[in-house]
């Protein structure tokens, strides 16, 4: 498998080895013992599938406390998938990185706990298939309006079909900084 690191220190592009022939393909989607090679050592709790279709945009989310890493990838259709660094005293802080998932391109996106996630659909459906490092605890929900002008996310979408909840999010700078979560420095080797 192929590991590209991104701008933002732990937020990861994976490329698995694709098997194919004329038959198909096969991949191996997840093995603890190699994405710990690659730097994701946390364990997976859950596993989750969403579908939507064009035009969607599910986002920015996360949970504090009680955060979630996510490996996420496509199984059909294309994503446009991002990570927002939300900790607090981060050198990146408020920064995102984006990239196309797609069921042709194999790709995969880790993004560590404390980080803001969000997605939107590009094709006519996506079913988007995501594994998390903790489990869903509603009253630990936060989130940050898609189109926060101070993070300015370049979606590929101008006018995205949003949930009630993801239309009245704050912006990253409205929320108290108390109710972030707080970046811890890497471990110097």
């Amino acid at each position: 498998m192929n590991v590209e690191q991104t701008s933002i220190p732990g937020v990861v592009i994976i490329e698995p080895k694709v098997f194919g022939d004329a038959r198909g393909f096969f991949k191996e989607t997840y093995s603890a013992p190699r994405y710990a090679e690659a730097g994701i050592t946390e364990a997976f709790v859950q596993d989750n599938l969403s579908k939507s279709s064009r035009g969607v945009l599910r986002g920015l989310h996360l949970q504090h406390p009680h955060g979630q890493g996510k490996l996420v990838q496509v199984v059909l259709g294309e994503v446009f998938d991002v990570a927002v660094d939300v900790r607090r005293g981060s050198p990146t802080f408020g920064q995102w990185v984006g990239v196309s998932l797609s069921a042709e391109n194999h790709r995969q996106f880790y993004i560590p706990p404390g980080f803001a996630h969000g997605f939107c659909v590009t094709s006519e459906t996506a079913l988007f298939s995501y594994k998390c490092t903790d489990g869903y605890h509603p009253e630990c929900e936060l989130g940050v309006i898609w189109n926060d002008p101070d993070v300015g996310i370049q979606w590929p979408i101008a006018d995205p079909s949003l949930s009630a909840k993801d239309e009245v999010y704050p912006k990253l700078a409205d929320i108290e900084a108390e109710s972030l979560p707080v970046y811890v420095a890497p471990e110097a080797s």
